[in-house]
């Protein structure tokens, strides 16, 4: 009688990984950290697609399209569609993970965008001038004090610096004309560093439209689909909130990174 009870379909299963936080750094999203985890989710059962929860003010472009490159690369292996839904803010480097899916839903109130390249660092010749200290750099190889934030700013460091931004942001276009195609308004300028909201965006078609993660998945692939988290495991100090000493500044970083859209 066995062969009269009808097959039950399995719900479909759907991995959902978190890109959370900036890019890049010994605390930050990496492709060497991330790489298990997003290996695993691909790998394990029968996936139905792969969900990418990202909510990332941007970092590395190095690291951004490594992680990007990975997940590509997966899913196409794998011919396992990719969603990406948008938390606080998908920016820079987290807007370029978020291309990594097949589409991207964000809510009414996230930020998209900022599609550029950004140098940032301090000088303190001024002073080190005032109390009396004095920069004594000696170098073999003419660039090796190249930007060297203890001296004056040099008007060819300045170009030095926009000469190693522009194939960084040339990549960073490509990646994102590559992966949005002809959804992207070719009558608006959107490579130049702006970030826009919700429904703008949508308009624009940097993304897909708002749509949240449980609701949009279970339109697609039905009411009881399986959500199985994939997170990064924390190290035992920091689930006790005690970070290195040489995080300070990385932390420093990172809530500049965030303030820059209000959070």
């Amino acid at each position: 009688m066995r062969h009269l009870i009808p097959l039950i379909p399995k719900p479909a299963y759907v991995p959902v990984i978190r890109l959370s936080g900036a890019i890049g750094g010994p605390r930050g999203l990496s492709d060497a950290a991330l790489a298990p985890l997003v290996e695993r989710a691909f790998a394990r059962g029968k996936p139905a697609a792969v969900a990418l929860v990202v909510n990332s003010p941007g970092g590395s472009a190095a690291q951004s399209s490594l992680i990007a490159a990975r997940v590509r690369r997966l899913a196409e292996e794998k011919k396992v569609p990719v969603h990406a839904f948008v938390e606080d803010v998908a920016a820079s480097g987290g807007y370029w993970l978020a291309c990594a899916a097949d589409d991207i839903w964000v809510d009414q109130a996230s930020i998209v965008g900022s599609i550029g390249v950004i140098f940032a660092s301090f000088g303190f010749p001024e002073l080190m001038a005032r109390q009396g200290v004095e920069r004594r750099v000696v170098t073999a190889g003419r660039s090796k004090s190249f930007a060297d934030p203890f001296l004056p700013q040099k008007p060819e460091d300045v170009e030095r610096l926009r000469a190693l931004q522009e194939p960084i942001h040339q990549a960073f276009i490509d990646h994102v004309k590559a992966r949005r195609g002809a959804r992207l308004d070719a009558t608006a300028d959107l490579f130049n560093a702006d970030v826009w909201v919700g429904a703008q965006a949508v308009k624009l078609g940097l993304v897909d439209g708002v749509g949240h993660l449980v609701p949009k998945l279970k339109e697609l692939y039905g009411d009881k689909v399986r959500l199985v988290p994939f997170g990064q495991k924390r190290s035992l100090l920091q689930r006790f909130g005690l970070a290195a000493v040489d995080g300070v500044m990385q932390g420093v970083e990172e809530r500049a990174l965030w303030a820059r859209f209000g959070l």
